[in-house]
C-alpha cells in the first residue's frame, strides 16, 4: 500500500470511524459531507493546490504545499 492510499484510508478512518475499507463494489457507501476547498498558489514551487480552507494559514501568500513541506523536512534531518 502506498503513502498516498495509506493518508487517503486515514482521512476516511478520521472521518468516519466505522469505515473499515473497501469491500466490494456491491457494498452500500454513505457520502461524507464536502469539505469546503480553495485554489492556493504554493510559495516554493508555485503550483496550485486545492486546499482545505481549514487548513489555510492566515497569510495566504505563506502557504506551502505537502510536497514542499516534506522536501523541506528531508533536507534537514
Amino acid at each position: 500500500m502506498g503513502r498516498k492510499d495509506r493518508e487517503r484510508f486515514q482521512r476516511l478512518r478520521d472521518s468516519n470511524p466505522d469505515y473499515v475499507g473497501y469491500r466490494g463494489k456491491e457494498t452500500v457507501t454513505i457520502q461524507a459531507p464536502l469539505l469546503e476547498t480553495e485554489t492556493v498558489v504554493c510559495s516554493v514551487c508555485n503550483r496550485k493546490r486545492n486546499v482545505d480552507s481549514d487548513s489555510l494559514p492566515d497569510d495566504v501568500s505563506t502557504f506551502m504545499c505537502l510536497r514542499c513541506q516534506e522536501d523541506a523536512e528531508s533536507s534537514v534531518a
